[in-house]
């Protein structure tokens, strides 16, 4: 008897936790962003790290999120107006390569974003995206700066506030950089 109330409660105890367990890493900030996040529609990976040195807002959608959707103009206009040799605008759908193609296809012409989608969801696993929308905003130096779960238009100031938070760091991170490369070897 007792052997079948532990093994109720432990079965219990899967089926509770056992959805954030799939979800993946909650991540936060100062944590190294994973670097794998999508692919491309000609399949190569997409990693952070080909963005190097730069501000990456990271975007998780998709095409029924009508908040996400109204977001990716918005992410546009940032990556425009700030440019892309100091910010990375990744956006990574998360339907089927089906709708990924045509929402690539429609949105691609309009917007100037990096486009990817995550069909074998690891970039959803690695980042624990268990909602949308869902971003992160990453330095310079490949660490999170903050997550977003699951917000509104409410939050775009703070998100904006971020934002220029994480372009003011870059730019003290790349003068270290350069004064580092300035001085040479430390003996």
């Amino acid at each position: 008897m007792f052997k079948q109330r532990i093994a109720a409660a432990l079965a219990l105890c899967l089926l509770l936790i056992g959805p954030a367990l799939a979800a993946g890493p909650k991540l936060k900030p100062g944590d190294l962003a994973p670097d794998v996040v999508g692919k491309t529609l000609d399949g190569d990976v997409v990693k952070l790290s080909a963005y190097s040195g730069k501000v990456i807002v990271l975007s998780f959608w998709a095409t029924w999120c009508p908040y996400c959707i109204k977001e990716l103009p918005i992410l546009n206009n940032i990556q425009t107006r700030i440019g892309t040799d100091q910010l990375a605008v990744i956006a990574v759908n998360v339907e089927e390569r089906k709708v990924f193609k045509q929402a690539r296809r429609v949105l691609g012409g309009v917007l100037n974003v990096n486009f990817a989608y995550d069909p074998d969801k690891t970039g959803r696993e690695n980042y624990g995206v268990d909602g949308y929308p869902h971003m992160a905003i990453i330095g310079p130096d490949g660490h999170i700066l903050r997550v977003y779960r699951g917000y509104g238009e409410s939050m775009l100031q703070t998100i904006v506030d971020d934002l220029n938070r994480a372009l003011q760091a870059q730019a003290e991170w790349r003068e270290k950089q350069s004064a580092a490369a300035r001085s040479g070897p430390s003996r």
